[in-house]
């Protein structure tokens, strides 16, 4: 016996383990779409002093990390993006605006003294500042004594001894106990009442609090020790932000909010049950039709199937990658990939078979001469899922994150665990005897009948090509009349979405929406379910716009909150652009070395006209141009790539055996041998789009009709267009025939156009 099938079943053993291991010990880290919260971009401007550079990003990053520890949220991630924007989340956070002001808030804290009360015509001298205390009254003060600098921490408490009244303890470092010390103990010499008598506490230029100095301090001595309290009428929140405030000492440069979203609990709760039922019963239907088809190798990829998902959950979980909602398009495609793996070899075990039926040898050669096209398909969807993470930002990124750890694991449950479980079934003397029960003993309905008809594809190329242009331009006409409805990501502005206790037309939330001072909004309603989405607006107009729906709908919650900058939309715009034309180009590089550059050439303008069409049917649909849908049309080109790159590795393999056949007839004849694969594929990719349709709420929704039309699309295009255009492009290539590579095609003969 050979070592190899040993080693196999070893390794799938080790992975299936590991990965069980992983799944029941780690728990998955959520995106704040899925588990609730708020996530807050800023960036870091010049200050007159500092120049915001990465070093000065860096010191501000740790400064609103002990900020965010302080709010409560002590395992919020924050990280530095590029050399100025610091991302903050904050899971369980659901008060955006009590979350940006304290955490974006610039915090310059200082402690002056109280020089006299300020009438028109007191004049401040150099250092000194007019400035109104907390009740209003304008007081001349000296410069700052102490900075925050001086202070290294700050709690909120309260005496219930003493009525309840909230104070802030202050503890001071070596500096500012000293400075503290003289600021008080000058004060301590004035009378008591005077306000000379007073330490004003100034925030942002702004009095906090200005107390006295009790009388029990000594004149020139002033208060000792490590801390000291500031009281006042504090309610139990400013009490607690002020302690915030100061235990996160100065930003050493000022920050700007330029991307805020906040996501209801409930929101993502439904995200997350939505998504899983989708995701169950699309892979139940779709393990169900491999078992139909393929009977018990299709119940054994099935098997596998459901090692993929285990595998790939593992994955993420361990490398930490975070689980959002546009993520979850990666896998759609990766399950996608998984199940393709499994039908290419199936269908070359079949053609094994069938010239010599042997069921043993006939697997083993289907997952050898199934590897050439597979790992073509794999590398080019890695190389793009690749750009995407370095080129992109936001949901493309994680997109390219989550469909490179399901494209491997796809890779290696299709290659190696189901090829264990197969040859070790077929190995049984019981299923030896019976190979109608493997699924590999017959070719299939669909090729018999393609056997017997055997039409010539390419005899009408001209009319496919002709066709395509009507229909692109079609397409393109929809963007020309109807536009296309970008989403917040990429225009900039606030999207706000609300449930409500009482069902309300669009029309009347329009009017509400316009009355409160917005009548450029763009308001949906569909029965309690409202989303309202402007430019930019502050806390302030959103009140605004939330009492006037209230006066209507009763209660309103508010379930998503999402606020991008013009800037960042501009960004997130021109990273996407870019990511994707990158991929193309990759892609592109890809296939020319490893086919031809007609080939290549022919994809890349096939996928083209795809994306058109989404594109196209997204503007006459009217459905949002959001990071949901990019995420789709990068998932329909990823399937339209590994469409055509099984195609033509069927081709160059053809064209190998008989270079001097016609080359539209070698192209026929391959796009004959693959449909079987490819209608087999794109059902059980259809099985999961329909469920996410159906159950995966209103992102997925739009998620699965861009795949829907993409999917249909993109297997059209492999035969109808790239597959004609290659053939356009042969005719004005110098470039030999592939050389024959070291397979046999069974029932191929030189000179026929035999489908077997």
């Amino acid at each position: 016996m050979s070592r190899a099938p040993v080693v196999r079943a070893v390794a799938a053993f080790a992975v299936i383990a590991i990965s069980l291991l992983v799944a029941l010990t780690m728990p998955p880290r959520l995106g704040l779409d899925l588990r609730g919260g708020t996530q807050i971009v800023l960036e870091t401007r010049d200050s007159p002093t500092v120049k915001a550079d990465a070093e000065a990003t860096d010191r501000t990053l740790e400064v609103l990390r002990r900020r965010a520890d302080a709010l409560g949220v002590a395992d919020a991630p924050l990280a530095r993006s590029g050399e100025r924007r610091i991302i903050v989340e904050l899971p369980g956070v659901q008060d955006p605006a009590q979350a940006a002001e304290v955490i974006g808030k610039t915090a310059q804290l200082t402690f002056h003294p109280v020089i006299a009360l300020a009438d028109a015509t007191t004049r401040a001298k150099a250092g000194e500042q007019i400035i109104p205390d907390e009740d209003g009254t304008r007081l001349l003060i000296g410069p700052a004594g102490l900075t925050g600098d001086g202070v290294s921490d700050a709690q909120a408490g309260t005496d219930p001894q003493q009525g309840g009244g909230w104070y802030v303890t202050v503890d001071l470092r070596d500096g500012g106990r000293k400075a503290w010390a003289e600021l008080t103990g000058k004060a301590a010499c004035q009378p008591v009442g005077d306000p000379k008598r007073r330490v004003a506490i100034v925030l942002d230029s702004k009095v906090i609090v200005s107390p006295q100095v009790n009388e029990g301090v000594a004149c020139d001595v002033g208060l000792p020790g490590d801390s000291t309290q500031i009281t006042g009428s504090f309610t139990a929140e400013e009490a607690q932000d002020l302690a915030v405030l100061i235990k996160g000492g100065s930003l050493p440069v000022p920050v700007e909010i330029v991307e805020q979203r906040t996501v209801g609990p409930t929101l993502g709760a439904a995200a997350i049950t939505a998504s899983a039922e989708a995701a169950v019963i699309g892979v139940l239907l779709t393990a169900l039709f491999i078992i139909v088809v393929y009977r018990l190798v299709g119940f054994l990829a099935a098997v596998a199937l459901a090692c993929y998902a285990l595998v790939s959950y593992a994955a993420l979980v361990a490398l930490g990658a975070t689980l959002t909602l546009p993520g979850l398009a990666g896998f759609v495609l990766a399950i996608g990939m998984a199940v393709d793996a499994n039908v290419l070899v199936f269908e070359r075990a079949r053609e094994e078979y069938a010239a010599r039926p042997r069921l043993r040898p006939a697997l083993e050669k289907g997952f050898r001469n199934a590897w050439s096209a597979v790992a073509d398909s794999n590398i080019t969807t890695l190389l793009a899922a690749g750009l995407l993470f370095f080129l992109a930002s936001g949901p493309v990124r994680g997109f390219g994150v989550t469909l490179s750890i399901g494209v491997v694991a796809s890779l290696v449950t299709a290659m190696v665990i189901t090829r264990v479980l197969a040859e070790w079934a077929v190995s049984r003397k019981s299923v030896a005897g019976r190979p109608a029960l493997t699924g590999l003993s017959g070719i299939g309905r669909l090729r018999t009948w393609l056997n017997a008809r055997r039409p010539d594809l390419m005899r009408h190329r001209t009319v496919y090509l002709v066709l395509t242009c009507v229909v692109v331009t079609a397409a393109l006409a929809g963007v020309a009349v109807r536009g296309l409805g970008f989403g917040v990501e990429f225009t900039g502005g606030r999207l706000v979405e609300y449930s409500t206790s009482a069902p309300m037309t669009a029309d009347t939330a329009r009017e509400l929406v316009s009355a409160a001072g917005f009548p450029e909004a763009v308001v949906q309603s569909s029965g309690t379910d409202i989303s309202v989405r402007t430019g930019q607006i502050d806390a302030t107009g959103l009140e605004r716009i939330e009492a006037a729906l209230e006066s209507r709908a009763g209660q309103i919650t508010k379930e998503r909150d999402e606020l991008i900058g013009p800037s960042m939309g501009d960004e997130l715009r021109r990273n996407a652009l870019v990511a994707l034309g990158v991929a193309l180009a990759a892609q592109l590089a890809y296939l020319a070395f490893r086919f031809r550059w007609t080939f290549g050439l022919a994809t890349v303008l096939a996928l083209v006209a795809d994306a058109a069409v989404v594109l196209g049917a997204f503007a006459w649909l009217g459905k949002p141009v959001d990071g949901v849908f990019l995420a789709a049309m990068l998932t329909v080109i990823g399937y339209s790539v590994n469409d055509k790159v099984v195609v033509f590795d069927r081709v160059r393999e053809l064209w190998g055996l008989r270079p001097k056949a016609p080359f539209a007839e070698v192209t026929s004849t391959a796009i004959l041998q693959t449909v079987p694969r490819t209608v087999n594929t794109g059902l059980g990719a259809l099985f999961i789009l329909a469920a996410l349709a159906v159950l995966g709420g209103d992102s997925l929704t739009d998620f699965a009709v861009a795949l829907l039309i993409g999917i249909v699309t993109g297997t059209l295009s492999s035969a109808l267009v790239a597959a004609p255009l290659a053939v356009v492009f042969e005719k004005h290539s110098s470039a030999p025939p592939p050389q024959p590579v070291r397979r046999r095609v069974p029932g191929s003969r030189e000179g026929s156009g035999a489908v077997v």
